[in-house]
């Protein structure tokens, strides 16, 4: 019986490091062949035919693998998951991204199990990380996309301003601004530009952006756009103004986020204090806090800890949330 916990981490060892090689393989030749075949007998088709591909190429953003179909059927939501890693910039996919938090999942609840801990709350913690984990990284290289999106994007607008002032038309200018500006603004920009060459219009190419980005500042761009297309007027004008009310709002921003930092970091020490103490406590005596997962009154005591403490981390975190 003492070699069970030890055939199943390594079982999980084997399976993870199974994944990770699946997840992190490259393509195999031959099926980058066909797809090369596949691409030149469609650049030789019709004109129609052509841009009906590109523009669900485009839309789409990649093929979906058999992995992606597999774990698609198993997380909830992948259409949404999908549009999460698709807002990171990366060529993340949905079979990846299961396949890695599997793994997490197995590796965990195994090194729990292997260090005495109850069955129960390994493969508890073990899906608490498994499914957390690769979900605060997509979060943190989304937001970190978006703020780099956000800091760049009013010069973006002053360089469509001057192209529009110079006597540019507007789609050219669009496409001056994704050659020439570096980093998420010029992806998307030219991403922008693509979806017009082949047929799609300004307002739906923007608008489509608008929604895989999420953030008001582009949201504000498209809708100034629509209504000077309807109503007519100076548009490198409005543009200007836009922009000057953009680094306006950003600069309003790090105003709240310098004026909220000191309670944001008590906040963060309360609330993780508690989890380093039962952590430090279980690795000199795991004996010691059994009895938080045996003795019914700790087992009470422990949850209403915690929900107690989640009262307060929620209270903290709407004190120092501003929406501008």
């Amino acid at each position: 019986m003492d070699l069970l916990p030890l055939i199943m981490v390594a079982f999980g060892g084997v399976m993870t490091i199974g994944l990770i090689v699946i997840a992190l393989a490259g393509p195999s030749a031959q099926r980058a062949q066909a797809r090369r075949l596949s691409s030149v007998r469609t650049r030789h088709s019709d004109a129609a035919t052509v841009a009906d591909t590109q523009m669900r190429r485009i839309a789409a953003g990649r093929v979906q693998t058999r992995t992606d179909l597999a774990f698609g059927r198993l997380l909830p939501n992948p259409a949404q998951l999908a549009q999460r890693l698709a807002m990171t910039g990366k060529d993340w996919s949905v079979g990846r991204y299961g396949m890695i938090s599997g793994g997490l999942i197995v590796v965990v609840a195994g090194l729990l199990i292997l260090k005495g801990a109850p069955i129960l709350l390994a493969l508890l913690f073990g899906l608490a990380v498994g499914a957390g984990l690769p979900h605060w990284l997509v979060g943190f290289f989304i937001r970190r996309r978006v703020a780099r999106f956000t800091a760049k994007f009013p010069d973006a607008i002053e360089l469509l301003v001057r192209g529009l002032r110079s006597g540019l038309p507007v789609t050219e200018t669009i496409g001056v601004v994704g050659q020439e500006v570096e980093g998420p603004v010029g992806e998307e920009f030219r991403m922008v530009s693509d979806k017009m060459k082949i047929g799609k219009s300004m307002d739906a190419a923007l608008q489509d952006t608008a929604d895989r980005l999420g953030t008001p500042e582009f949201q504000f761009f498209v809708i100034t756009i629509a209504i000077q297309r309807e109503t007519g007027g100076n548009l490198a004008e409005t543009l200007a103004n836009l922009a000057t009310v953009l680094r306006q709002r950003g600069q309003m921003k790090l105003k709240i986020k310098a004026m909220s930092s000191e309670s944001k970091a008590s906040a963060y020490i309360v609330g993780s204090l508690p989890f380093i103490v039962f952590g430090m406590i279980w690795m000199i005596n795991a004996g010691y806090m059994q009895g938080f997962f045996s003795e019914p009154r700790l087992m009470i005591a422990g949850i209403g800890g915690l929900l107690w403490m989640g009262i307060g981390v929620f209270i903290m975190a709407k004190m120092v949330s501003f929406e501008i």
